[in-house]
């Protein structure tokens, strides 16, 4: 008797890959290595602020993130060199009947600054979302360092109550761990209304720079007007700043707000927003 063979269901899914690498050279800063595979690109590099600081746009063409799908991105800034990385948009993770991951892998040489500025991650209800980033400092290098993680679609009435989050966070200097975090939030999870949790607030942001500040400005940072509920914390050597907010536009606002502060103060340069966040 000749059974019919089974229904084998195929989801397709992207593998991409994107490395870049930056050096010093004179005065400049430039980048020395870009490969890709699948879809992962970085636009034309930019110099707003003149040669010293090479701007990278991490553009990914699909539009956002399925079941299966997998990106691993890695940036390394050599000796002296000064890479700004941002992203034209929001980064959206789909619902999905598998989880999806990102791997991202940064590494700073002595003498190095690095700003990870991306726009907010939308993790829509049913995404299985997974994330793991890996910080590696050598010496005297620098860091500026932010994310921020919209669950569902608040606006379109849509609340995170079907699958997961995840998140794993580690900054090294010189091997030794400065920062490790875990984070797996489920979707309808009491976390998601507890005062203890996030409190029915439904967009989360965290920002890491490296340094110290004094208190003048550790409060003058506190008192910024702003509809999000955020404070700051100074630990040896990093500085941590958190916040809730009911949408991710005021979360990503009171960021740049405290880079505009900040980035002075730590990493000796006015802050020039890059103009890809106002279009």
């Amino acid at each position: 008797m000749n059974l019919p063979a089974p229904t084998v269901l195929f989801t397709p899914s992207w593998h991409a890959e994107l490395e870049l690498g930056y050096a010093r050279f004179g005065d400049s800063t430039r980048p020395v290595l870009r490969r890709h595979q699948g879809p992962l690109r970085v636009q034309k590099h930019l110099y707003a602020e003149g040669p010293e600081v090479c701007q990278h746009i991490i553009v990914h063409p699909p539009g956002g993130i399925a079941g299966g799908d997998r990106l691993d991105i890695s940036a390394s800034v050599g000796v002296d060199a000064w890479a700004q990385i941002t992203s034209p948009g929001a980064a959206k993770w789909y619902r999905a009947a598998g989880p999806a991951y990102q791997q991202l892998d940064l590494q700073v040489a002595a003498g190095a600054t690095l700003e990870w500025l991306p726009q907010e991650t939308i993790i829509f209800s049913a995404a299985q979302a997974e994330l793991s980033t890996s910080i590696n400092l050598e010496g005297d290098a620098r860091l500026f360092y932010w994310d921020v993680v919209a669950l569902g679609r608040p606006a379109s009435g849509e609340r995170f109550d079907l699958g997961h989050f995840q998140a794993k966070l580690d900054i090294r200097r010189d091997g030794q761990l400065l920062w490790h975090e875990r984070q797996r939030i489920v979707g309808d999870d009491g976390l998601l209304d507890s005062p203890i949790g996030l409190d029915g607030q439904p967009v989360f942001a965290t920002l890491l720079v490296t340094g110290e500040i004094d208190s003048d400005l550790l409060e003058q940072c506190r008192s910024l007007p702003n509809d999000v509920r955020g404070d700051l914390t100074q630990l040896p050597g990093l500085l941590v700043a958190r916040c809730l907010a009911s949408e991710a536009l005021l979360a990503r606002g009171w960021l740049i707000d405290l880079w505009r502060l900040l980035r002075p103060a730590l990493l000796g340069r006015e802050a020039v927003p890059p103009r890809i966040w106002s279009t």
